[in-house]
């Protein structure tokens, strides 16, 4: 025999939709019942037969739901129990007691009214059915749901012991189903797939299918629960032991002593941004911290590790002013000329404005002393409004200083590029490495290969210091680096870099930047007013042309204070109440001219050419003498010349020698004739090969007899066959002939473009010609 179900007879009942409940047959459930229309129908089920049908509604979030927002097979239920609750709420008690399906509803108001089709169990003989098969299945797939089952409520712990004994003395395979299924927490829509299935064989098997997959996730959820409890159950065993440390140490008078101090940490931690390499790396330091004795010499270095970590701006920036008009504001207060920096910065704050994620730019500035190239550091950071930090580099030659020294060494410590990053409290600073070209190595390694990294913007975004053995960000970082000469940078590490050449100051803007800003501040320095002291233009051109041979301006600053102390004094002592600096007082102040600038000859003079010099503090003339006499053939160098320029008069020397014949000078002088070349100020050190053609052209005009004009001034490097080759510095030596009242230049023809550098008012002032060959220098240069 089994056991199916079949329709026994259509009743009118009252209809109460539930939300999120479905009742199977032959369970009893509680609940609260709070719609009033769901509570007169359950008043007048308890008028008549206390029967009701109860459904469940398609969507629980819908509070009046319609007759076909509910579904149609439920449950024909017995209220066993009515109780009103304050608030005009009703609690019940309801047991379910067959199958129902809501065939047509028959009124919706004062309450939900359908005609139900009751449905009952019916016992068929196996045997007139032919199922025998059936039976057999249906008792497989009863041993499987249980065994299933069983499995769940292990899982889960859900299920009471009790009640699984219960279920599995349940004969009937479909009644096993629905009280199975009444006891899992199902989805309703898989509790109304399960009601609504009408074959018990077919019930179980639905059944078993959800069972399979809800052990599958309690299974997982286990899993996760149980990593979860031993963690922490793990902390609760850790504070634990730290609260019983804290409670000896409090005994032994040592306060909180390293667990306290180990908190305080954790707390910081949480508020520093770290990465999680490093949040990683803290939180092994601080468990190794914990575990050490007090007195462990250990515990300081670990500690100190872990505050230089938990004090680096992992995630603090200072927020940029990208407002173009106001930086080239700044710039121009705060410095005179120096235009190609600035223009550089305001682009860089341009793409700023139109690409938020670009990196920090790494300019060289490149100068001699004295330009204000540290000091525009500051300003562009005022500018730009990043936190500034400067970092010296001059006579570092420990790699260490730059990378940092290994936790293992004794009195260990970061680099000073993290080191700088902490003293600036952002990531995002502008860092200046001052007179990075005076870094050399020795033993220790080389600082200026360390820094390949840091100044290479595709590389900096994982710095690592040796200290900190953390990847640290330095893209954001702009780097901004000073020198005097590229010549002892390293090749690759000036390849990383953009280099912005600062020549030396004009006289006039000299002037500029004394009367503007230095003469105001050494006023504030030395406690004066405006009406106690004041600089004429003609004193402040004689301090710098007769006073300083600089190519900046800070001799020219030291002798303005000198002025103002000596003013300072007159004041004081009630001599004077005011004064005015002029050219005259200059004298009175300073005493007698320290510097007398070369003037231009006189007059035309035979063996006598005027070159054109650079020097650190600027350009300088250079007069060359070449006198022959009669000899064998001998060539004397004298005046301190270098390698290079004693090369250079050789190759003049040998040009001369290659045209003799065009330039009017006997063949036979190399043999006949000796001579000396010197360059005045023979206790000064010469070299390069810029005066290379201006020693030739002395060298020919005290050979032909010819004497050079005096107004002209020359340079470029000469080759055997008499070309003209470019030279450096041509803005510092223009400037030099124009101080000394020459009023022509000869330049190489491949320095013409670097005429737009010179000052106008001195470039419209001179005659420059220009010159690819020896030829054309000596039409120009000889009478």
């Amino acid at each position: 025999m089994h056991k199916k179900l079949h329709s026994v007879d259509i009743f009118k009942l009252p209809v109460l939709p539930l939300r999120g409940l479905t009742v199977f047959p032959f369970m009893t459930l509680p609940f609260d019942v709070m719609r009033p229309k769901s509570i007169r129908a359950l008043e007048e089920a308890m008028e008549k037969d206390q029967l009701v049908m109860l459904v469940s509604q398609i969507d629980p979030t819908v509070d009046h739901p319609l007759t076909e927002e509910s579904y149609r097979v439920g449950t024909i239920s017995k209220v066993k129990q009515f109780l009103r609750l304050p608030g005009e709420n009703i609690r019940v008690l309801v047991e379910g007691l067959y199958r129902g399906k809501i065939l047509d509803y028959t009124s919706t108001e004062p309450y939900f009214e359908a005609n139900v089709e009751q449905f009952d169990v019916e016992e068929v003989d196996d045997e007139e059915e032919a199922v025998t098969p059936l039976s057999v299945e249906a008792e497989a797939l009863k041993r499987q749901l249980l065994s299933f089952f069983g499995e769940y409520a292990e899982i889960t712990g859900r299920v009471q012991p009790e009640a699984f004994t219960s279920m599995a003395s349940i004969a009937d395979n479909a009644s096993l189903a629905d009280t199975i299924a009444s006891h899992m927490p199902l989805k309703t829509e898989q509790k109304q797939e399960i009601l609504e299935e009408f074959d018990g064989n077919l019930r179980l098997e639905k059944l078993l299918k959800i069972l399979v997959a809800e052990i599958q996730i309690a299974q997982i959820e286990k899993g996760i629960h149980d990593k979860v409890r031993s963690q922490i159950d793990k902390m609760q065993k850790d504070y634990y032991l730290r609260e019983q440390m804290k409670v000896i140490q409090s005994e032994l008078g040592e306060k909180e002593g390293v667990a306290g101090e180990v908190d305080e940490l954790r707390k910081k931690m949480l508020t520093a941004g770290l990465s999680k390499e490093a949040a990683d790396k803290v939180e092994k330091e601080l468990d190794r911290l914990l575990k050490m004795p007090p007195g462990s010499a250990e515990t300081g270095v670990i500690r100190t590790y872990v505050e230089w970590v938990l004090d680096l701006p992992w995630n603090k920036t200072s927020e940029e002013k990208l407002d173009l008009t106001a930086a080239q504001k700044i710039l121009d207060e705060d410095h005179y000329g120096l235009d190609k920096v600035k223009e550089r910065i305001i682009e860089f704050l341009a793409i700023k404005v139109m690409q938020k994620s670009l990196k920090g730019p790494i300019l060289c500035l490149v100068g001699p002393p004295g330009v204000g190239k540290t000091s525009i550091a500051k300003s562009i950071a005022r500018a730009i409004n990043r936190h500034y930090v400067r970092m010296s580099l001059g006579g570092v030659k420990d790699e260490s200083e730059i990378r940092g020294h290994r936790k293992t060494y004794v009195g260990a410590m970061p680099g000073r590029i993290i080191a700088a990053v902490k003293q600036a409290g952002t990531k995002n600073p502008l860092i200046l490495l001052d007179e990075i070209d005076k870094m050399s190595s020795d033993y220790r390694g080389d600082p200026a290969s360390a820094m390949l990294e840091v100044l290479d913007s595709e590389q900096n975004f994982s710095f690592r210091d040796h200290y900190l053995e953390l990847a640290f960000d330095l893209s954001d970082v702009m780097f901004l680096t000073t020198a005097n000469s590229t010549d002892t940078i390293p090749r690759a590490l000036l390849d990383r870099m953009e280099v912005i050449q600062i020549s030396s100051y004009t006289e006039e803007e000299k002037l500029q930047i004394a009367m503007n800003h230095l003469v105001q501040k050494q006023r504030l320095a030395h406690g004066m007013k405006k009406s106690q002291i004041s600089f004429q233009e003609d004193a402040v051109r004689d301090i710098i042309n007769y006073y300083t041979r600089e190519a900046g301006v800070r001799s020219l600053e030291r002798q303005l204070a000198n002025i103002c102390r000596k003013a300072a004094r007159l004041i004081v002592s009630g001599e004077k109440k005011s004064i005015t600096v002029n050219a005259k007082a200059v004298a009175t102040f300073l005493g007698a001219r320290k510097f007398a600038y070369d003037r231009a000859n006189a007059q035309d003079q035979i063996g006598i050419a005027t070159g054109l010099a650079w020097t650190a503090v600027g350009g300088d003339t250079l007069s060359i003498e070449v006198n022959v006499m009669k000899g064998k053939g001998k060539v004397e160098l004298t005046g301190q010349l270098g390698d290079v320029m004693q090369e250079s008069a050789k190759a003049a020397i040998s040009f001369v020698r290659s045209r003799v014949e065009a330039l009017g000078i006997d063949p036979a002088f190399a043999e006949t004739t000796d001579i000396h070349v010197h360059v005045p100020e023979g206790a000064t050190p010469k070299d390069g090969p810029s005066a290379g053609i201006t020693l030739a052209t002395a060298i020919i005009s005290a050979l032909s007899n010819k004497p050079v004009r005096n107004d002209v001034a020359m340079t470029g490097e000469i080759t055997l066959r008499g070309r003209v080759l470019p030279i450096g510095g041509l803005k510092e030596k223009v400037i030099a002939a124009h101080r000394a009242g020459i009023k022509t230049v000869i330049i190489p023809a491949e320095n013409q473009k670097d005429l737009e550098e010179i000052p106008a008012n001195i470039r419209d002032k001179m005659t420059f010609v220009i010159a690819s060959t020896m030829d054309q220098v000596l039409a120009t240069a000889l009478r």
